[in-house]
Formats: structure tokens, sequence, C-alpha cells
């Protein structure tokens, strides 16, 4: 399963493809969210990328968005602390959160 709910915070479990033609979620790669940013994967700029970019897709701020694990790699887990808003992609029902 590519999330679940602790609590009323989000936890994602996300495949990163950084240097892509655009911002975007695509579907799942295994278990995974597959996301592709447009930023290169290097001084942290693809991590900070991604922060910004799942603020604005769960209706965030920055601050509300962890990086759990795999800060180094492309396997991440991900925290949204009570998002707003769901992308269709991700199937995720919101009244599902306890």
């Amino acid at each position: 399963m590519h999330y679940h709910w602790q609590g009323k915070d989000l936890l994602l479990s996300c495949h990163l493809q950084p240097k892509a033609t655009k911002d975007e979620i695509v579907g799942l790669h295994g278990d995974s969210l597959k996301i592709r940013i447009m930023a290169p994967p290097i001084d942290g700029r693809a991590n900070a990328h991604l922060i910004k970019f799942l603020a604005k897709t769960f209706g965030v701020t920055k601050r509300e968005i962890t990086i759990l694990s795999g800060e180094l790699g492309r396997q991440k887990w991900i925290k949204v602390e009570q998002p707003t808003k769901f992308p269709d992609i991700l199937q995720i029902d919101p009244e599902s959160r306890p």
C-alpha cells in the first residue's frame, strides 16, 4: 500500500524521479507513489522541490511536509500533516482517516 494514516496525518511511500520535464504524480511504482519533479538531485534541491510540490498538491504549508526517511535516495517516506486536498490519481478516501 502506498499510503496509510497516522491519526490525521498521511504517510506516503514515494519513488522520486528527479530531472523530469514537469512536476507530476504519475501513479504507482510497485507499492510506492511515483512522483516526477524537475529539480536535479544536487545539494538537496530535489528534496526541497518535492516538499514545495507536495505542499501545493495537498493544500498544506511546506512546514507540514516531512521526509521521514530516504533523504538521499529515490525511495522516501513522506508525512503530510492534515492534508486538505487529495489528487484524484491517489485514490485516497479522506473519509477513511481516523
